[in-house]
């Protein structure tokens, strides 16, 4: 498939890191690997499908707006729920080869799904920063010569994008997992290049005597004596002043943790979590990030992603503190950025205590 070279490497990076997030909640090596891509059809792909399959539809929101879709064999999803719920190996293979699907096997496939989208909001929010925020929807079961294909179901009807990618994992034989975006979604996830302008015709070059004193030095022509713009001066992204920004939907708690991070002696900004982090950091040299959120869902943790997206070369510190976290929560807030984990609620000395030991207040 020509072109999408820029979505093709974001999906790559994405599934692998899926795979070992995956891998991980299931306390086995899983390698997720993308391995082919082409274009189809929705009814070239289910007119070939011989295995039944869970449709798991993938939201994008913000910049981009669309659907695309993740399939999973069934069988290969009742063996990975089976895994994270504990079931015995030879109860997870008479389950695969009869496919018998539970409540209970759903549920847990619903978790991996969710660790699935999670490493893609991070690739994806990584590669289009404040562009993309990727929701994950119920999945579907969809069974051949069974179950009808409609306009809209399992998922609507046009071409389609198809990155093919093979599950691997110890001891079991699994299948494959597609990727399949629609074509216009893709688009606007890896814009094609346009053509180039064609060259002005007959053009012809200045006579001698027109060059003269009025022609541009060739240092000038290959951008010496040239002064950079902003963005290119080296540096720019941490010009500013020393600063502590605090981001909590809750008032009280913002307070709290406004109060903490005024030990620091720099300014401190603070914001709600749909706060414009580009403009909160703007003209300041950010120290230092405290996070406040109630449950560190995917939403929550991505704030954290936004802020290193901001200053990718030397990301401040966060701080993340939430209500409830799980042992999936901790583990995605760690790899996306935060240095230290505080459960609310804490004491203001606890916070403090945080605070100091990643920015000590400057010499008076």
């Amino acid at each position: 498939m020509d072109g999408y070279t820029t979505l093709h490497e974001m999906l790559a990076s994405a599934l692998k890191q899926a795979g070992e997030e995956s891998g991980m909640l299931l306390g086995q090596e899983l390698a997720i690997a993308l391995s082919d891509s082409l274009t189809t059809s929705k009814t070239s792909y289910f007119g070939g499908l011989e295995d039944a399959c869970f449709v798991i539809g993938v939201e994008s929101r913000e910049a981009y707006t669309g659907q695309f879709y993740l399939l999973f064999s069934l069988r290969d999803a009742i063996v990975m729920s089976s895994i994270l719920l504990g079931i015995p190996p030879a109860r997870i293979q008479e389950k695969k080869r009869l496919c018998i699907i539970e409540s209970d096997d759903i549920d847990a496939f619903a978790e991996i799904a969710n660790m699935i989208n999670g490493a893609f909001n991070t690739v994806f929010q990584g590669s289009l920063p404040n562009k993309v925020h990727l929701k994950l929807l119920s999945p579907k079961k969809f069974i051949p010569e069974i179950d009808e294909l409609s306009e809209n179901e399992p998922l609507p009807e046009g071409d389609y994008l198809m990155f093919r990618s093979k599950l691997e994992m110890p001891d079991q034989e699994l299948n494959y997992l597609d990727v399949l975006i629609p074509v216009g979604l893709g688009n606007q996830f890896d814009p094609p290049s346009e053509e180039p302008p064609a060259p002005p015709v007959e053009e012809e070059p200045p006579a001698p005597a027109e060059v003269g004193d009025a022609a541009v030095p060739p240092q000038a022509k290959a951008g010496e004596g040239v002064a950079p713009s902003p963005e290119e001066e080296p540096g720019s992204a941490e010009a500013g002043i020393d600063s502590v920004v605090v981001l909590e939907d809750d008032n009280d708690a913002r307070h709290q943790m406004v109060t903490a991070a005024a030990v620091t002696g720099y300014q401190v900004v603070e914001g709600t979590l749909n706060a414009d982090i580009k403009e909160l950091f703007s003209g300041r040299n950010v120290r230092l990030v405290l996070i406040g959120s109630q449950d560190a869902n995917d939403h929550e943790l991505a704030v954290c992603i936004k802020v290193n997206a901001i200053r990718q070369n030397s990301p401040p510190p966060i701080i993340m503190s939430a209500q409830r976290w799980t042992r999936t929560a901790v583990l995605k807030a760690l790899k996306y950025g935060a240095r230290e984990i505080i459960i609310k609620p804490c004491s203001e000395e606890e916070l403090v205590a945080k605070v100091r030991r990643f920015c000590k207040p400057p010499v008076q």
